[in-house]
């Protein structure tokens, strides 16, 4: 576990997200009159009031310490029917260790995803940049509905999850977008079979709603909240659905949540971020030559990478490594600067003759399939069934073979990680309009990186102009995917003056780029 932005320590997705027709929302999806998915957030939220959580030892399964203990929060399947079949949410939870006159409530955290848990988030505490939130909160963490022990979600056999391509072509050709098709449609059958009807529950505004009853059954009134990534659009949910209920919420590395944008543009913009984020590490290694002797341009570095690529499809390396898991460990590098001198070190010795780093860094794990497939199967859930997507493949093809023309790194991989949803077969939503109003809330933090690419920038400034009062941190040419807790003192300042005292900067901040990564430190 890395001391890196919360969501990745804890085990992040790239973003995307889901739905099926908001019955909390009008036809323009503002808010509605109060639908039948409110009264039954009611009903379920003071039950679990009366319940709360009973903390205890931690599942077996999940090799926590001691120190951390789990409890369960029930919540509807359907909001719309709170008198019928519920799941449980595993909660983890470490109390307050400050004074209990200084306590101000629970915290809670959503690493993103969607899919990913927050189980061991409240172990962060222990870290000293954590060390003065942990003493004034309860540090909560929690799987949402469908990942880990929540009721998990299941598309495939793990097994053979393992084994699906998780790779693309540059410029794949027509041969293989077939089989990639047959592919995507097999996998949504495979959803529909394993969920049944409870897949069309498994959507942003319920993951929202659970977090109204999770907040009720710590006993907060109002509820203290941080959320990463996809986060920070259940956070946006969240503000927009029980502004009211809102007592600090911090934004880290905002998802657009424009309903023109979710999802299918979202991904698009996504891809096209990527290609400026590979250039990056591109260009550092570069500056590197000295070290790791991959040439002195991006370019050159680019021919490395590309030959590297090809040999991996004839001839594995340790006989595990193609070029599927190859790309996978490099779009990791995209998404975070701590990886750059690990995986610039691992092509370098390849490149030398010495393939061992990476087969060390890149091989699959059969341990973390399970978990893997249903990580996979909550974010293609979720993002399919929050949004309507295209149906007619013609429509993914034009715009992705346009769009590969020039951001070639990401784009084909997107697409067919998402092409399920061109076939999903539970309805889908019509995305909320997040919106508030001067005075619904009180201040609320946003945190961007400028040149993120899994939240493009503009992310967050489309969120600050939604949630109105919201005040937005950005660290200036930097791009790691996650900006609290990873290292900046500047940034962390202000979370950690937020949190503790509710105060933001006067007006919007800017903080310089954290420190380069050290290109001879494997740490």
């Amino acid at each position: 576990m890395r001391a890196v932005p919360l969501y990745a320590t804890i085990g992040s997705l790239v973003l995307s997200a889901l739905a099926a027709v908001p019955s909390t929302a009008t036809a323009d999806g503002g808010p509605g009159p109060a639908s039948a998915e409110e009264r039954g957030t009611t009903v379920a939220a003071a039950r679990a009031a009366a319940a709360g959580i009973s903390f205890g030892a931690c599942p077996e399964e999940e090799m926590l310490p001691d120190t951390l203990k789990c409890g369960t929060v029930s919540v509807p399947l359907d909001y719309a029917r709170p008198d019928g079949r519920t799941i449980d949410l595993t909660v983890s939870r470490t109390l307050a260790t400050g004074p209990a006159a200084g306590r101000q409530g629970s915290f809670v955290y959503n690493p993103g995803g969607p899919g990913a848990s927050s189980i061991t988030f409240p172990l962060m505490g222990e870290m000293s940049e954590w060390k003065e939130v942990a003493e004034a909160y309860d540090m909560v963490g929690y799987a949402p509905r469908g990942v880990g022990a929540s009721a998990p979600l299941s598309c495939q056999n793990p097994a053979a999850f393992a084994k699906s391509p998780t790779d693309s072509p540059v410029h794949p050709t027509a041969a293989y977008k077939e089989q990639r098709i047959a592919q995507a449609r097999a996998y949504a059958r495979g959803c529909e079979k394993h969920a049944g009807e409870a897949l069309r529950h498994y959507t942003s505004l319920n993951n929202a709603r659970d977090l109204e009853v999770l907040r009720a059954a710590l006993g907060d009134e109002r509820l203290t909240f941080m959320g990463a990534s996809y986060g920070t659009y259940l956070g946006s949910l969240y503000a927009t659905l029980f502004p009211s209920r809102v007592r600090r919420m911090v934004f880290d590395s905002a998802v657009d949540p424009d309903p023109e944008q979710i999802w299918y543009r979202s991904n698009l913009d996504q891809s096209l971020a990527f290609e400026s984020r590979w250039e990056d590490f591109r260009r550092w290694v570069a500056k590197h030559d000295d070290v790791y002797g991959l040439g002195p341009t991006p370019e050159a570095v680019q021919r490395h990478y590309e030959d590297v690529r090809t040999a991996l499809a004839t001839e594995p390396a340790g006989g595990t490594v193609g070029p599927g898991q190859f790309h996978a460990a490099f779009r990791e590098a995209a998404y975070y600067d701590d990886y750059w001198a690990m995986r610039a070190t691992a092509l370098s010795e390849y490149v030398r003759g010495n393939p061992e780093p990476l087969v060390t860094q890149m091989s699959p794990r059969a341990i973390t399939a399970k978990d893997d497939e249903n990580a996979r199967a909550v974010y293609t859930a979720v993002e399919c069934n929050d949004a309507p997507w295209p149906e007619e493949w013609e429509v993914w093809d034009r715009d992705h073979t346009d769009l590969a023309r020039i951001a070639p790194f990401q784009t084909w991989d997107n697409a067919f990680t998402n092409l399920p949803c061109a076939f999903w077969p539970a309805p889908r939503q019509q995305p909320l309009d997040v919106s508030t109003g001067w005075g619904e809330l009180p201040p609320v933090l946003i945190l961007a990186a400028e040149r993120d690419a899994a939240t493009p920038y503009k992310g967050a400034l489309e969120l600050q102009r939604r949630l109105r009062g919201a005040v937005l941190v950005t660290e200036r040419d930097a791009g790691t995917h996650g900006v609290g807790g990873a290292g900046n003192a500047c940034v962390d300042e202000h979370l950690r003056r937020y949190l503790l005292t509710g105060a933001t900067p006067d007006g919007d901040a800017e903080c310089a780029p954290r420190a380069e990564p050290n290109p001879v430190s494997l740490d």
